[in-house]
């Protein structure tokens, strides 16, 4: 590991700040992912700007009937908090979903939606990556893509987002906020958090320069049942093939592009009165599997079929 210094911010605008001022600064929390990353020298920061015990966990009420998660909540405190469970279950379930009990008691939400790609050519530095190296090439579209992108892809980059919560997060139309160095505070639908690859994939978020995500808003949850579905080789210590959220009529799909896919086709086919299976068909259209993955179209097709039915009967 290379060295680097540390910092333990004692508010979030002087996190900010101090993001945004120093050179090859990052912050941390759980730290789950990155210091794994940085155990492998693909992640480098200068500094480290420990955010963890800010005073930006829980989970709250709003005015509107939704909730609010603050950035610093754990992940199983978010899977196991009473109104999270009542309200929003295809949430708990896409925690759980994810990663084992060890590191959902450690990793941050803020964190959560923050994790980079799992793609076998990002984490060998050995091999070409745009995402890692810019202008590299992309090892993986000749290569072990089994696992890569069916939708939003390009010819520089073709990993997948990994993060469950994103997904659930995704069909409940959540928002992200984040604080930015000018103390100015935003809200970001989470769809646009995320930036598909183009000829950029090492931006791989809207967030500027020492933005700090604070809180993830969730609206108030839609009419309908919910529920939380993911494929993966093995029951544990493997990553997801693919999932699908769903939360009365929203639909999002996980492990299938380099953010959280919502199936806005599937959406609009299902509120003209079309069955499951016709719906995600229609979604399914606009996919571009490569050879290795082109499995992921008919599991995706079973899954999201099976996991709209069971939310319809849940809804009932």
């Amino acid at each position: 590991m290379r060295p680097f210094t540390y910092e333990r911010a004692v508010d979030a605008l002087g996190a900010v700040k101090s993001a945004a001022a120093t050179p090859g600064a990052r912050f941390i929390a759980g730290g789950t992912n990155l210091l794994d990353l940085m155990k492998l020298e693909i992640e480098q920061p200068q500094h480290l700007i420990d955010v963890g015990r800010l005073d930006l966990a829980g989970v709250a009420p709003t005015p509107d009937g939704g909730l609010r998660i603050g950035a610093s909540t754990s992940n199983s405190t978010v899977a196991a908090d009473p109104q999270v469970l009542a309200r929003y279950p295809v949430l708990s379930q896409a925690i759980v979903a994810g990663g084992s009990p060890q590191l959902r008691n450690k990793a941050s939400v803020g964190g959560n939606l923050l994790q980079r790609t799992r793609c076998a050519y990002f984490y060998d530095t050995t091999k070409p990556c745009n995402k890692r190296a810019p202008g590299s090439g992309c090892s993986a579209l000749e290569g072990l893509n089994r696992n890569a992108a069916i939708f939003g892809a390009s010819a520089a980059c073709i990993a997948t987002h990994t993060s469950d919560m994103a997904v659930a997060l995704a069909a409940l139309g959540a928002q992200v906020e984040t604080l930015a160095a000018s103390g100015e505070s935003r809200t970001t639908p989470i769809i646009d958090l995320y930036r598909l690859p183009g000829d950029t994939p090492q931006i791989e978020t809207s967030l500027a320069t020492g933005d700090l995500i604070t809180a993830v808003v969730l609206p108030p949850p839609p009419a309908g049942g919910q529920i939380y579905r993911k494929a993966r080789d093995r029951a544990s210590y493997a990553g997801g093939l693919a999932s699908v959220a769903v939360a009365g009529g929203q639909v999002a799909l996980g492990m299938v592009a380099l953010r959280p896919w919502r199936a806005h086709a599937t959406e609009a086919a299902l509120a003209a009165g079309a069955s499951p299976a016709e719906a995600i068909a229609r979604e399914l259209e606009g996919a571009s599997p490569l050879g290795r993955n082109d499995f992921k179209l008919p599991l995706v097709a079973r899954l999201s079929a099976a996991a709209i039915h069971e939310a319809n009967g849940r809804g009932a």
